[in-house]
């Protein structure tokens, strides 16, 4: 399903959730990580962000290990734990990270967890938003759909990056996140209107049945296309234009090993660039 937002319309929904941005305010919003640029030269610096919002679109909050728990940088045969190089104070900006080795560099980020408690119909009409119905239907057969819900929540982020002008398939790594995107076609050797193949692992098993979004923002217009992973844990999208799209998606199950807490709630979101296709002759 393919779903266009116009400005006034994601102007409105936008407003509403910054209200709800910053961290520990709400769950549910986007959080996503982005390279500026997503393509230098070797050996050049491209700066990290980390992005709150809604509609592909929000604030830069802090690198700060109030916020993050885990973050590495992924190159050929190269795995660097980033996690000693993130400030201790929280504040807002960006990280800088030289890419030495041409080729793909991929980024993944940890976020420590963070709780909210929504109201019984605030609750379900995220749930449904996030394609998670299957609780709504637990929460009805158990008579807790109007009773509000206590979630502890964790983001699960990548974003990919290219130095020079080849890739490699650095792309494909698994990280060894607990909820994580895998693509299988590499996206920044693909162009626009070419199907790209995912595969969502949850705790290392492809998780069938997720509803997984691409966003993509262009000027006053939000494009997202929605789709569910299949029941080996894989999903494809025909995305139609170049420029920058995030995946996202949300896992929720039971609350484990926390008695203040109803469920627990994994996002994962993915980021790349994806050039245009070659001009017809």
């Amino acid at each position: 399903m393919t779903i266009p937002f116009s400005r006034p319309c994601r102007y409105w929904l936008l407003s509403i959730g910054l209200l709800c941005a910053l961290p520990g305010t709400a769950s549910a919003h986007e959080f996503w990580m982005l390279p500026r640029p997503f393509a230098i030269a070797p050996n050049g610096t491209t700066r990290l962000t980390l992005n709150v919002g809604e509609y592909f679109s929000g604030d830069i909050i802090a690198f700060s290990t109030q916020y993050v728990a885990a973050l590495h940088h992924y190159a050929q045969d190269v795995d660097t734990d980033l996690l000693p190089k993130v400030s201790t104070t929280p504040t807002v900006g960006e990280f800088p990270i030289r890419l030495d080795k041409p080729g793909t560099h991929l980024f993944s980020y940890d976020s420590q967890p963070n709780s909210i408690t929504l109201g019984g119909e605030k609750f379900n009409a995220y749930l449904h938003d996030e394609g998670l119905d299957g609780i709504v239907r637990q929460r009805e057969a158990a008579g807790n759909l109007l009773k509000p819900a206590r979630e502890r929540y964790r983001r699960f982020v990548k974003t990919l990056a290219q130095a020079g002008d080849v890739s490699d398939a650095t792309f494909a790594i698994r990280t060894g996140q607990r909820f994580e995107i895998v693509p299988m076609t590499d996206p920044l050797a693909a162009v626009a209107g070419e199907r790209l193949a995912f595969t969502l692992y949850f705790e290392q098993k492809p998780l069938a049945g997720a509803l997984i979004k691409a966003w993509r923002v262009d000027g006053d217009q939000t494009l997202m296309i929605r789709a569910r992973t299949d029941a080996a844990g894989q999903v494809a999208f025909d995305l139609p234009y170049a420029g920058t799209w995030m995946l996202s998606v949300v896992h929720m199950i039971a609350a484990v090993g926390a008695a203040g807490y109803d469920y627990d709630s994994l996002w994962g979101n993915l980021t790349f660039s994806l050039k245009a296709a070659p001009r017809r002759q």
